[in-house]
């Protein structure tokens, strides 16, 4: 009886779950610097929304260049960030690794760390990120962080991700994050964490000589980063250049089907200057091209994989019960 009546409510709980979403004004918000919006920063629009809200809100960014140290925290989830245009709607910031601000926090320090030297720290699950810029734009002082995501199930799609080293910190090992047609570009390990990725149809752009990744996968897990799909471009200025270097021992990283430019060295990968990590690194390429993508040189540590072991690639036996394209 109990179960009947449980099944009888469900529509109705839906229905009434899509009625309070179009009827809340909260379920669309409008951010403009110039205050022509329901607000001037995307901060205050993230604090209206309701703490673990039961419906998707979007919160509609206006062209613009938005100042702002950006927190989505662990209660505030399943948000859009709309921006109106890519290339015009800014998020900035300039904090990093040692710079020095006012006082002392909770634990006494009193400079910025790799981790506190985000622009934008997404912390809620579900968050969407479109036609953003995020931007890091403390120049080439060492860890400086555009964006850094520890949210589960966060999905960005057309955005740029602007900084030097460290630019996209991917977070906690339990973390699932995909990108796609997004540009990522960076100095040394510029992207970086232990958070399960997929990157697709992204244009990853190196800026000097140096690493592109740095991932800390965890042995318990199978994946780590994954580029699909993707294109590595280079100022003229990177002519060597290395696909990853393992920032813990069982970092897994895979690039497939992606346009490998001049820059990438022929040995393709690099053991972070300890021998022990050639036996545990995770490193694979599959049917890529381009001058950086002939293999015959490869460090003997990595792999090229057969067609059917990267047939078995997909996102759900990368994401599990997640899918990040409905």
């Amino acid at each position: 009886m109990k179960k009947c009546f449980l099944i009888i409510l469900f529509p109705f709980f839906l229905f009434l779950t899509a009625s309070l979403r179009a009827q809340d004004p909260r379920a669309r918000l409008v951010v403009a610097a110039d205050g022509t919006g329901d607000y001037k920063t995307i901060q205050e629009a993230v604090n209206a929304v309701r703490d673990f809200t039961l419906f998707r809100v979007t919160i509609f960014i206006r062209k613009g260049i938005y100042h702002e140290k950006l927190c989505i925290p662990s209660w505030k989830c399943t948000i859009t960030l709309q921006g109106e245009d890519r290339d015009s709607t800014v998020i900035t910031n300039a904090d990093y690794s040692g710079k020095v601000y006012p006082g002392k926090d909770a634990s006494g320090r009193d400079k910025f760390g790799t981790f506190t030297s985000y622009t934008v720290l997404v912390a809620g699950d579900d968050i969407i990120a479109e036609n953003l810029t995020f931007e890091n734009a403390a120049g080439p002082v060492g860890q400086a962080v555009a964006l850094h995501v520890e949210g589960d199930r966060c999905r960005f799609r057309n955005c740029r991700l602007l900084g030097n080293q460290d630019t996209l910190y991917a977070g906690k090992e339990d973390s699932r994050q995909y990108y796609q047609d997004c540009y990522i570009e960076g100095t040394t390990d510029f992207i970086f964490g232990a958070a399960t990725v997929w990157f697709e149809g992204c244009t990853i752009h190196s800026k000097r000589d140096s690493y592109i990744t740095a991932a800390s996968t965890t042995q318990r897990q199978p994946y780590g980063f994954v580029f699909n799909h993707c294109k590595l471009t280079a100022d003229s200025v990177a002519k060597k250049v290395f696909l990853g270097r393992p920032w813990r021992p069982y970092a897994a990283t895979v690039f497939m089907n992606s346009i490998l430019g001049p820059q990438i060295l022929a040995q393709g990968w690099h053991n972070w200057d300890k021998k022990e990590n050639e036996l545990t690194a995770r490193y694979a390429e599959y049917h890529n091209t381009g001058a950086g993508a002939t293999h015959d040189k490869r460090v003997a540590w990595s792999r090229q994989l057969p067609a059917q072991s990267a047939k078995d690639i997909t996102l759900t036996k990368v994401f599990g019960n997640w899918d990040p394209l409905k």
